[in-house]
């Protein structure tokens, strides 16, 4: 008999460094969700990233769809984290003149 009571848990698991990934794979959740928002359907996301389960796909995106909110804090936290970390490389190995310094080690 179908239990309709019977709760599937979401396939997503947070790494040591926060990151929140597709459980068992390392396609991050801002990766599934940045392609689900460029239109990409479940079915062309799981050609996209072979490793990903068709289901677990719209698990993911079921979850995305009804936690939007918080899901979308947590996408504009590692956007802003990220900015934060290519500034400080950026800081420590200025690019400014990059192309004109190559080209003048190979001569031109």
């Amino acid at each position: 008999m179908l239990s309709v009571a019977a709760l599937e848990p979401i396939p997503l698991s947070t790494d040591a460094d926060g990151v929140i990934r597709v459980a068992g794979t390392r396609v991050t959740l801002d990766t599934l969700v940045d392609t689900f928002m460029t239109g990409a359907s479940p079915e062309e996301i799981a050609q996209d990233f072979p490793v990903l389960q068709l289901d677990d796909i719209y698990a993911v995106v079921t979850y995305y769809l009804r936690h939007r909110a918080e899901v979308d804090a947590y996408l504009r936290e590692r956007r802003a984290r990220a900015d934060a970390i290519r500034r400080e490389i950026e800081a420590h190995s200025p690019q400014t003149g990059l192309r004109d310094r190559l080209l003048a080690r190979l001569g031109r």
